[in-house]
């Protein structure tokens, strides 16, 4: 589920932005804390416009991709729900 999100925010970005390119990859498996677990690349004529589609690949990214995680510590673990898929993402043009 997690994979045609990303792509979709990749193509709204090149929607959204004429000219502009974007890559986003989330990370599977186990992370040390402090680990980067999403890498967002975006090209753009200029950059202002990169920017702004980096930021908002960022910020859909956390509100409309079906991401969990499993928190390890210690003395125990907990899986961490991410957010249900947006059915609005997409649409908004």
């Amino acid at each position: 589920m997690a994979l045609p999100a990303l792509a979709q925010i990749a193509h709204d970005i090149a929607v959204r932005w004429p000219g502009a390119q974007a890559a986003l990859v989330h990370r599977l498996g186990r992370l040390e804390i402090g680990e980067a677990s999403v890498v967002i690349a975006v090209s753009a004529p200029h950059r202002a416009a990169a920017f702004e589609a980096c930021r908002y690949a960022i910020d859909t990214l956390k509100t409309t991709v079906p991401i969990w995680k499993k928190e390890v510590w210690s003395d125990g673990e907990a899986w961490i729900e991410g957010v249900a898929p947006s059915p609005l993402h997409g649409r908004e043009g």
